[in-house]
């Protein structure tokens, strides 16, 4: 199967160097046959790949028409050249995969790759770079709560992940439920997307998505697999957090989902880019990064291209996380019949409420709260209300009426006692229930 996406990371390969090598050296300046070759191959390359024909064929005309007019006389910079070229170029398809890219450095590196050897040394190079970020494995772990977090920045191909995928997902398997961030993630390879959506479904193959493509007039599919190692989770909540920036292959990750009826989408409308395509070599300077196909939703027979994808719930990227801890502690305590695990989780929902929402404390009037409690000191330090146990200093946030959470220790938060307006003793309340009480000195 082809991966419409591969070649994201192709050309973050060699722009990732280049470029910095680039800023070492003056860049030759362009000459006016320099422009008409670019144009020209440009065009060329738009006619013979671009998804759209008749797209396509504007495109082309348009650059050209402008080179004649003398549009680009003044442009001397090649980068400037290029990003002037992506400008006119997405004035007509408004296609925000299509890119003119300035990178002779990687097309001399590309085309420097001939032997066996050369293709295994090019390849190494490519493997460390991906492993240097993890594989896009950002970061994995529990929140407060049982949720499982992942966040995850890129879909990189699953034969170069699939071990790190697995791992990230078997620790995620004893979870009440699931958040997968991509609110930076840029796109990769529907491999991954097949991977990891596979945890979230039984053994049954379920359709994700088909893909058209033109150059070779061919349709291609992408279904869950009948084997993941670990344990699936058909059963889990899944939550997909978005912004403007998650593009490409991590907006078909989010609409697949989505109309699968399988996740919650919380955050923002996404970027909006359905077609995949790759790099093309234009000339000794220059490549152009040509959307070569489209995605066609089994569902709605159709994508996002243009529109992005809309959230479930709309909030901004900086709330989106803790309006996803709410929502799935909320869903999960009104199944839960267990008096003490919905005290529980109310424990948790109003811990992510805070830090949504938190709480400004004057510092004189936290003033009040200092003293020994027993083993345990409360004290003012940078105006801010502390804690001190056995050597450890916490700060305190504060939550309610003299009540305040300690950051590092969530399973336990200070409610402090008031007689005639005065403090008069401390209590360590704990999320399973459990409660001491120490007298102020």
């Amino acid at each position: 199967m082809k991966s419409p996406f591969r070649t994201v990371l192709f050309i973050f390969l060699f722009t990732s160097v280049s470029f910095d090598l680039f800023a070492q050296d003056k860049v030759k300046e362009l000459t006016e046959k320099e422009k008409t070759e670019v144009a020209d191959s440009i065009g060329k390359l738009l006619r013979l790949n671009y998804i759209f024909p008749e797209v396509a064929n504007k495109m082309a005309t348009l650059i050209n028409t402008n080179l004649k007019k003398g549009l680009y006389q003044s442009i001397i910079e090649p980068q400037a050249y290029a990003d002037k070229l992506t400008q006119d170029l997405r004035s007509v398809s408004n296609d925000k995969h299509l890119r003119v890219i300035f990178d002779p450095q990687g097309i001399t590196q590309q085309k420097n790759v001939v032997t066996p050897e050369d293709s295994i040394k090019f390849l190494n190079n490519y493997l460390e770079r991906l492993r240097r970020d993890n594989f896009g494995f950002k970061e994995v772990k529990m929140l407060d709560g049982n949720i499982g977090y992942l966040d995850l920045r890129m879909f990189c191909e699953a034969k170069f992940a699939g071990e790190t995928a697995v791992a990230a997902m078997n620790f995620l398997s004893n979870a009440d439920a699931v958040i997968i961030d991509l609110r930076n993630n840029g796109g990769g390879s529907p491999s991954m997307i097949q991977l990891i959506t596979s945890y979230f479904y039984s053994a049954e193959p379920v359709h994700l998505n088909n893909f058209y493509w033109r150059p070779a007039d061919e349709n291609t599919q992408t279904w869950t697999l009948p084997y993941v190692p670990g344990k699936r989770r058909p059963d889990i909540d899944v939550y997909v957090l978005t912004s403007n920036s998650t593009f490409s292959a991590a907006e078909e990750f989010s609409y697949n989902l989505k109309n699968m009826k399988r996740a919650t989408l919380i955050g923002e409308t996404t970027g909006g880019g359905a077609h995949p395509g790759g790099p093309r070599i234009a000339t000794e300077r220059f490549m152009v990064w040509i959307p070569s196909g489209r995605a066609i939703n089994p569902i709605t027979k159709t994508n996002w291209e243009g529109t992005g994808i809309e959230p479930h719930i709309k909030t901004t990227k900086e709330r989106a996380l803790n309006t996803a801890v709410i929502t799935a502690l909320e869903k999960i305590k009104k199944q839960c019949k267990e008096v003490n695990r919905k005290n529980y989780y109310d424990w948790y929902i109003s811990l992510a409420t805070i830090a949504m929402n938190p709480i400004l404390a004057d510092s004189l009037k936290l003033s009040v709260y200092v003293g020994k409690f027993g083993p345990r000191t409360v004290f003012m330090e940078g105006g801010k209300l502390c804690f001190l146990q056995d050597g450890q200093k916490h700060e305190l946030t504060p939550m309610g009426q003299d009540l305040f959470g300690i950051a590092e220790v969530p399973f336990c938060r200070i409610q402090f006692v008031k007689q005639n307006n005065a403090v008069s003793a401390l209590k360590a309340l704990f999320d399973n229930g459990y409660v001491a009480e120490f007298k102020k000195d």
